[in-house]
């Protein structure tokens, strides 16, 4: 059989939580800035960043929110995210993270499915959560900048306490720290289990691949409710010293001025934004030449367009690979280990094949097929899922991504295709069963399927063939749609069909709806 291993070298598995390990980094400078509020300019010391999750830790112990408990957060980037994400593991909870923009149908769905029994936002978003707690073992809400009882809900700063001395014990390899939400490689959104190992290992991983240099300045837009932005660059660039800008959402103007100001040299990013950089007229208004090395992850990013970036940016353009069930990386590019179009090498610790999908035999170099995984940062498995967790992790531990791939000779991974049905939509994951189970509480609509097509801004947009009954308007299941999902999962467009084509055993042929789209564009 052809393994595929990584050209560095083990890292060592560190037996300490992920709070614990991020005091470590922090502890080396605990008076460096380690966090720039983006909008209001607000500034946070390692220090004062430590005695907040401590404090926060005490508080949720001591309301019984600590050991064993989930917690749900759903708030945009900002210095208070990391506290609260910190503070709960520190206390011996499981963090549950929440996209800002869900619905309070997807909120509750979540709440429910992971049995938080709290929920940490901000005041934007308030409104929403209360909505989807309804019905839930949610009772208690708190906000970040606001809460004051009149709401209904408590002020964060009613939950910090005395400052919790030492983190609350748990089953480092087994307990599961964080779970974020995926479809992995089909179906509904689903808990994944990591654990405190699996993220710090995965920290030390990327750090053995990724230079990031201590005291230097990055710009956190990927949010840190996504695995990337959580684990990559929230944990990864504070244990290894870096400075974060946070920003809310991303805004093109703000995310350049906060380069040119603070001369940034590595960006983390993905392909919409790569295709900003490459072809926006506002690129040339700002000082960007401190910029040296451009990260593409999360979606596939061309050879071409990636080469275009690095040329409008005169800086190196690399990628990397990962998934949520991978705490998230596998694969990485650094300045010296880099092709263009390829994601990267393998990490350490790690082992890959490539297999026939069909037969499951292993493949060699410059063959494709499906990409296996085997290492440390590999989930724990799907929450009160194992038979979703037996579809993805076999009988033998290999994880298979649903990605069709191949290595080089050098080592370095192409991506090349999806046998999954995930639609990825700037970087956001889109399951197409979850946008068809939504489609068919309609009472107009009989029967739907979605299907991923090709967008040059999105990399993907979803696309609705309905069955409907007479009378029945796109427009008004597209507005049926915004009212229960968040808007990256909207349709970009609903086609009427007559029935959707299905196998034997009731399976939506996707590949015969795309041929049929094909073909009307001729």
């Amino acid at each position: 059989m052809t393994l595929f291993t990584s050209p560095l070298p083990d890292v060592d598995i560190r037996e300490i939580s992920i709070t614990e390990c991020l005091f470590a980094g922090l502890q080396q400078a605990p008076d460096r800035v380690v966090f720039i509020d983006g909008p209001t300019g607000r500034t946070v010391t390692g220090a004062a960043l430590m005695l907040d999750i401590r404090r926060l830790a005490g508080g949720l112990s001591g309301r019984g929110f600590g050991l064993g408990k989930v917690v749900a957060l759903m708030a945009p980037n900002m210095p208070e995210y990391c506290t609260a994400f910190h503070g709960i593991a520190y206390a011996g909870g499981t963090v549950t993270t929440l996209n800002p923009t869900y619905t309070a149908h997807e909120v509750r769905h979540q709440l429910n499915d992971s049995g938080a029994e709290l929920l940490i936002t901000v005041p934007d978003f308030l409104a929403t959560a209360q909505a989807g707690a309804e019905g839930t073992a949610c009772k208690t809400i708190a906000v970040i900048g606001g809460g004051n009882g009149k709401d209904g809900a408590l002020s964060f700063t009613d939950l910090m306490a005395e400052a919790q001395g030492a983190q609350t014990p748990v089953d480092l390899a087994n307990f599961s720290a964080v779970l974020p939400y995926s479809s992995g490689t089909t179906g509904l959104p689903k808990g994944v289990m990591l654990s405190h190992r699996n993220l710090v290992v995965n920290v030390d991983q990327a750090l053995a691949v990724i230079r990031i240099e201590p005291d230097e300045t990055c710009v956190a837009f990927l949010p840190f409710f996504h695995i990337y932005g959580m684990n990559v660059m929230m944990n990864a660039h504070l244990v290894a010293g870096a400075r974060l800008i946070t920003m809310p959402r991303f805004d093109l103007p703000a995310f350049l001025g906060h380069i040119q100001t603070h001369s940034v040299r590595l960006v983390m990013a993905v392909p919409p934004v790569a295709i900003a950089l490459t072809k926006h007229p506002m690129v040339a208004d700002y000082d960007i030449s401190s910029l040296k090395v451009f990260v593409s992850a999360a979606a596939p990013l061309g050879a071409e367009l990636s080469q275009a970036c690095a040329h409008r940016l005169n800086a190196q353009s690399i990628q990397g690979y990962g998934m949520t069930e991978l705490s998230p990386i596998s694969h990485f590019s650094n300045e010296a280990l880099a092709k263009p179009g390829a994601v990267g090498v393998t990490v350490p610790n790690t082992v890959c094949k490539i297999i026939n999908p069909d037969t499951g035999a292993a493949l060699g170099v410059d063959h494709e097929g499906e990409l296996c995984i085997k290492g440390p940062q590999v989930m724990l498995g799907y929450l009160n899922n194992p038979a979703a967790t037996a579809r993805t992790i076999d009988a033998d531990g290999w994880l298979h991504t649903g990605d069709i791939a191949s290595f080089d000779a050098d080592g370095q991974l192409f991506i090349k295709d999806r046998l999954k049905e995930l639609i990825k939509v700037k970087g956001f994951q889109v399951a197409p069963a979850e946008v068809e189970a939504v489609l068919q509480t309609h009472p107009h609509v009989l029967d739907a399927a979605v299907i991923g097509v090709a967008d040059d801004e999105a990399g993907e947009v979803p696309l609705a063939f309905v069955v409907a009954k007479p009378g029945a308007d796109a427009e008004g299941i597209l507005t049926f749609l915004r009212e229960r999902l968040s808007s990256y999962k909207i349709p970009r467009r609903v086609e009427f069909i007559d029935a959707i084509p299905k196998s034997a055993s009731g399976k939506i042929l996707r590949r015969v709806l795309k041929d049929r789209l094909a073909q009307s564009a001729v």
